[in-house]
């Protein structure tokens, strides 16, 4: 009994002794955290996009904050003067608000619709140039993992590159 007991503890040995060997052989992983975030919102690339898309839309928008006053005053004054008028004309008064509203109602859906469009695609491209940089300055930089500094719970100073990454972004 003693010499099997010996034995599986020398196997034992043997085996644990081989596993930290091959643990110690694998290389430490290089990990850096890159507030993304941070670096858009500190970009003037990104400001640049954004007052060309404003530039861009605002004509529009204002044209219908335009339709927007206009419907609001008709429906104030058909309020007021709707107990005056006939059932006829209250009733005509009432079907032009409705197509009106309606009409405003898709103009301005469709209006949100392509500033989404716009902004997504804007954002796409921004975003992607900024995911390259960042998967060049790791592969430069030897790193295994490059992470969100928004989704980690602790990084010390070292690790983070957003600084980096902002200098090569905003080139």
């Amino acid at each position: 009994m003693k010499k099997v007991f010996v034995f599986l503890s020398s196997i034992l040995l043997v085996a644990a002794s081989s596993a930290y060997a091959a643990d110690a052989a694998v290389p430490a992983s290089k990990v850096a955290v890159v507030n993304v975030q941070q670096v858009l919102l500190q970009s003037p690339k990104v400001a640049k996009v954004n007052t060309k898309l404003q530039d861009q839309f605002k004509p529009r928008q204002e044209k219908l904050s335009a339709q927007q006053k206009t419907l609001q005053d008709e429906v104030d004054k058909f309020n007021k003067e709707s107990a005056t008028m006939t059932p006829k004309d209250r009733d005509a008064m009432d079907k032009k608000l409705a197509d009106e509203k309606a009409s405003f109602l898709k103009d301005a859906g469709a209006f949100q619709k392509q500033v989404s469009e716009e902004q997504n695609k804007a954002m796409q491209s921004i975003l992607g140039e900024l995911n390259k940089i960042i998967s060049d300055m790791a592969k430069q930089n030897g790193y295994s993992l490059v992470l969100d500094s928004q989704a980690v719970v602790y990084a010390s100073d070292a690790t983070d590159i957003t600084k980096l990454v902002a200098k090569d972004f905003n080139k």
